[in-house]
């Protein structure tokens, strides 16, 4: 997500951290750029132009004129502004007995998706959520929601067969949630492709029935210019108290996160990232701020590494390097540590200066993963624990038993030669994963990938 809005944000600070002097002609030019920078991301032409107007009201000020780096001064400048945009500071759910979370959104948005994983983030943190499926039309809602509960194990309302009205459903649902003991209730509700009365009208009668503490509206990202008018039609009708973006890894330009956020008044609260019922982030203002000006987001990224890796086995990998051991085993155990930390395009989001490594994502995606890992599973418990008696002979045996080329086989143990000798030295990639291991992350660790490596 925001990588188009990165890219062209990029050229123009770098530019404006090399003048020694800020003058009203540069600010100008940059402000020009961001904005058309903005436009191309799918920015409301309002939002773009109201936040132009503040970012250079603030540049121009007497402080920046004087600083000794004005240029920097000025992307510190543009990082507040932007996190005002997104809302300042994280917000919170409303848990607030009765805990009652309405779901709504457009047809594809992702609410059922969300529903579900929204249910697994308050299940970790104790509670005990119900799931209620109140989507009457969509063929096979009721269902899929049940598939979600039965995940994550999570106890779920079915209407009865053919109803259709909604608040008779909702009625009945309440009288299910009091005798299952649950503390907060997630209502999974009907969309359409577009809004229209009968929709609006279904969530009216909801709402004014359940009176919810949250009512969310679940936006996919890629809405474009379609944003404002989504939000504000759902915000005027029901009062959203908060927004979910989803689909972040799916969109380059994510111009709906900025504004929704500015045309509602109302907080995004939670972003989705990726197909796992795990990818469910809270969202911080700041930190997306720093992933759109390229710094990063670090403190997120040792927040998802700390739920997803298990420490004994990464401490137990990082002693085997420690005795310069690494074999097909190891790597195996790498892979599925990163797979459960979300997809790789994300993660990079979050490194600073993940502009230089765009081109790592696409070559080291799902599909090209899932060959390397099928070389590694055709090999026997021998061959992955002695990397080095992988012959001709053995090597075209691999070939044909993971579907791949005799040449994608050999480029594949080409690099992993390349990464064992990495990992054997006492280099950064070690250090890195001892840290994992240990609490800790030294975010300088993530430097050392070997140069042209790829998948």
């Amino acid at each position: 997500m925001f990588a188009q809005l990165s890219g062209g944000l990029e050229g123009v600070f770098k530019k404006l951290k090399g003048q020694g002097k800020i003058t009203e002609k540069n600010v100008a030019d940059a402000m020009r750029e961001v904005r058309m920078a903005l436009l191309e991301a799918d920015v409301d032409f309002g939002v773009a132009k109201e936040f132009i107007a503040k970012v250079k009201e603030r540049s121009l000020g007497e402080k920046v004129l004087r600083s000794v780096t004005p240029g920097q001064q000025v992307v510190k400048i543009f990082q507040d502004c932007l996190t005002e945009l997104f809302g300042g500071d994280a917000a919170a759910l409303d848990l607030n007995v009765p805990a009652r979370i309405v779901m709504c959104g457009l047809n594809g948005a992702g609410k059922t998706t969300t529903s579900g994983k929204l249910a697994l983030r308050l299940k970790k943190e104790g509670r005990k959520p119900l799931l209620i499926a109140c989507d009457l039309y969509r063929p096979a809602a009721v269902e899929q929601l049940a598939t979600l509960a039965a995940e994550i194990d999570v106890p779920v309302f079915r209407p009865d067969p053919g109803e259709k009205n909604i608040v008779k459903a909702a009625k009945k649902a309440l009288v299910w949630a009091e005798a299952q003991g649950g503390n907060v209730l997630i209502f999974d509700t009907a969309g359409r492709q577009e809004i229209d009365t009968e929709l609006i009208e279904e969530l009216k009668r909801l709402t004014d029935l359940l009176k919810p503490r949250e009512t969310l509206l679940v936006a996919d990202s890629a809405t474009g210019q379609q944003a404002v008018s989504v939000a504000t039609h759902f915000n005027d009708a029901v009062g959203i108290t908060g927004i979910v973006l989803t689909k972040l890894d799916g969109d380059a330009r994510g111009g709906a996160a900025l504004s929704m956020r500015s045309v509602t008044g109302q907080p995004i609260k939670f972003v989705g990232e990726g197909e796992k019922l795990t990818d469910l982030d809270v969202f911080v203002p700041s930190r997306m701020a720093e992933r759109i000006l390229g710094m990063g987001d670090v403190v997120g990224l040792v927040e998802r590494a700390a739920e997803a890796i298990d420490e004994e086995e990464a401490m137990k990998m990082a002693k085997r390097m420690e005795k310069k051991s690494f074999d097909f085993n190891d790597f195996l155990a790498q892979m599925k540590m990163m797979q459960k930390m979300g997809p790789l395009d994300g993660i990079l989001g979050m490194l600073p200066g993940a502009s230089k490594l765009k081109g790592l994502a696409g070559a080291m995606d799902e599909g090209k993963l899932k060959r390397v890992e099928a070389i590694v599973l055709s090999m026997t418990p021998k061959e992955r624990s002695r990397p080095e008696i992988l012959n001709g002979k053995r090597r075209l045996r691999l070939a044909r038993g993971s579907g791949n080329s005799i040449t994608q086989v050999n480029q594949f143990l080409r690099q992993f030669g390349q990464m064992r000798k990495m990992m054997r030295s006492k280099g950064k990639m070690r250090k890195m994963l001892g840290q994992l291991g240990g609490g800790g992350m030294d975010m300088d660790s993530l430097g050392g990938l070997p140069k042209g490596m790829k998948f």
